[in-house]
């Protein structure tokens, strides 16, 4: 049937066989962590080539050294609003629906979140050191480590120096396209292997923790799968519309990546897809290679929607009470924090550790974090998916101001989705 044939039918029926596996055998079911992983590891190996190139051959070909500053800089205009507006919006909806007041923290034990503690303390630093981390040390290494800002960083200059040379860098330019082509084709074969790693991290995940830790912290966890539900639907579905486009249709045409991101909890599992989906979608190749790796790193809505939901949890559960001007503390420094925030599931926990850490002196309980180990891998999926969407809109509304959005291909693509590219050609 030509249903088995869609990639997007076979993650969902490995999400669901997983989530059956995990309950069944959930012995069996934790040892196949490693499925999920493997394929996060071959996805995060072609990310750094592929912004790399898709940056440059955009720069490149837009030549206009004004026009790439406007476009960069309104996207991070854009992405602060959007991530504070997300702030603002996880501690109103915490506050009103109370979900941590009356919680019993008796059995909190301080070894479970060590491990967070640490990590969190070594992530945590000031605007200084944020702004030194962006430089790499050396080209090589940042790509070797994968780290997205460092190469964001070289690749920006890099394009600069390429669309300044103007016709003397066509050569190369020509050839860095063949590259990116060559890398594209790569990640279509590592996605055949999706269903498979969709299987072995659900599987994990329930057979870790189980059906009923699901219940354990329902009320925060619905808490931040409405809010984030709102936040796609009536905020970024007002953005789309102001801007002239449907968010409905967007998060129609990047179902897949949606899927595929459900089921490994990694946004940056469907990094290389999207981008090219983006480009299908009517978007411009300039601002989707500079919009949406920028995005991965500053224009995480729904990990700023967590983050701020699971500190006023805390205290909430804690019994902490928080002041007008704590809570804005509490925001400045979340702006800061949420912006390093990795697209990997587990890294949650740990940029809300180096927020905590980051506030003055006992203001929220670093042991509180023990409240949120055993749901967070269930609202990590809520958060990745929220901000695919969410940095998928901020590029269609870069696209549209720049008016680097061709209406002609938008149309082609929504109204003859069936003759697009399958996502596992």
């Amino acid at each position: 049937m030509r249903i088995f044939k869609n990639l997007t039918v076979w993650v969902l029926i490995a999400i669901v066989l997983g989530a059956v596996f995990g309950v069944l055998d959930p012995a069996h079911a934790q040892q196949l962590k490693w499925l999920g992983d493997m394929f996060i590891k071959m996805i995060k190996m072609v990310i750094a080539p592929i912004v790399f190139f898709t940056i440059v051959i955009g720069f490149a070909n837009m030549g206009d050294m004004k026009k790439i500053g406007r476009i960069g800089g309104k996207a991070l205009l854009y992405f602060e609003i959007c991530t504070t507006f997300a702030l603002a919006i996880g501690i109103a909806v915490v506050e009103l629906i109370q979900p941590g007041k009356g919680f019993d923290t008796s059995k909190l034990k301080a070894a479970d979140i060590a491990s967070y503690a640490k990590q969190g303390a070594e992530a945590n630093h000031g605007f200084v050191d944020f702004l030194m981390s962006l430089v790499p040390d050396n080209v090589v290494g940042a790509m070797a480590k994968g780290d997205l800002l460092p190469i964001l960083f070289f690749s920006v200059l890099f394009g600069l120096a390429m669309a300044s040379m103007g016709a003397k860098a066509k050569p190369v330019t020509e050839f860095f396209e063949r590259m990116n082509e060559l890398f594209f084709k790569v990640v279509s074969y590592v996605m055949k292997f999706a269903p498979v790693a969709a299987f072995g991290a659900m599987s994990y995940t329930i057979g870790k923790f189980g059906l009923k830790s699901l219940w354990s912290l329902g009320q925060l966890m619905g808490s931040v799968y409405i809010t984030m539900f709102l936040f796609i639907v009536v905020v970024l579905g007002l953005v789309a519309r102001f801007f002239g486009f449907s968010v409905f249709k967007l998060i129609k045409f990047i179902k897949e990546e949606i899927l595929l991101v459900l089921g490994t909890s990694s946004s940056e599992s469907a990094l290389p897809r999207v981008m090219e989906k983006l480009e299908r979608f009517g978007c411009s190749k300039p601002v989707v290679g500079l919009v949406v790796p920028t995005g991965y790193s500053f224009n995480l809505d729904g990990t700023s929607i967590y983050l701020s939901m699971a500190a006023m949890f805390i205290c909430q559960a804690m019994g902490v009470h928080l002041s007008f001007v704590n809570i804005l503390t509490l925001v400045g420094i979340l702006m800061l924090t949420s912006k390093g925030a990795a697209g990997v599931t587990g890294s949650g926990l740990i940029t809300l550790a180096a927020t905590i850490a980051a506030l003055p002196s006992n203001m929220i309980p670093m042991e509180g974090i023990a409240l949120l180990i055993g749901v967070d891998r269930f609202m990590s999926e809520a958060r990745a998916i929220t901000n695919l969407i969410g940095n998928s809109v901020a590029t269609v509304v870069i696209a549209k101001v720049e008016r680097e959005f061709d209406e002609d291909v938008h149309q082609q693509a929504i109204n003859n989705p069936n003759n697009q590219p399958p996502i596992s050609a």
